[in-house]
Formats: C-alpha cells, structure tokens, sequence
C-alpha cells in the first residue's frame, strides 16, 4: 500500500476548491462571475475568497467600473503549486 500525502485542508474544502479551479484556467475572474458559477452566497464566497488571499494562494484586486464597485481574483504561483499538488496527492487516494 502507498503512503498518502496529506490534503491541503484549506483546498479541502468544496468552495475553495471549486474557486482555484475556475481560476487556474482563467488570467482572472470577476466576483459576480466566481459567485454564479460555485452559486454561493456573497457572504460565504467573500469569507473564502479573503482565506485564499491570507494564505497567498489568490491575489484580489478591488477597483470601480463606472460607479460600480469591481473585484477581480487571480490565482498566484503559490496557488498554482497548491493546486497542482493537492490534485497529485488525491490521485494517490483513488488509484
């Protein structure tokens, strides 16, 4: 039997997770778009989104369009490698 590498619990969880993944194949995303996609409350998406921005793993920018209040989300290098690590280590749990 192979060992199994720990998950990122932060990447655990089902929100998070379903953010990096829209993200690592987009330059960025707007919130209103990471929001319909995962369908998640504003409060809730914005509480996970600020957990991923603490930990390094996305950068988020706020501006305006217009009058308008814009948040734009990116995920970083870190984000990436985490991304890419926890897929690999929940290979090991399937295979």
């Amino acid at each position: 039997m192979s060992s199994f590498s720990p998950l990122d619990p932060l990447l655990h969880s089902q929100l998070r997770l379903a953010v990096v993944s829209l993200l690592i194949g987009l330059e960025e995303a707007e919130f209103t778009f990471l929001k319909e996609e995962t369908q998640s409350t504003a409060g809730n998406l914005s509480v996970q989104l600020d957990k991923l921005e603490k930990a390094g793993y996305i950068s988020i920018e706020k501006s305006f369009r217009g009058k308008r209040p814009l948040t734009t989300c990116k995920i970083t290098p870190k984000g990436v490698d985490a991304f890419e690590t926890y897929v690999e280590n929940l290979k090991k749990y399937i295979e």
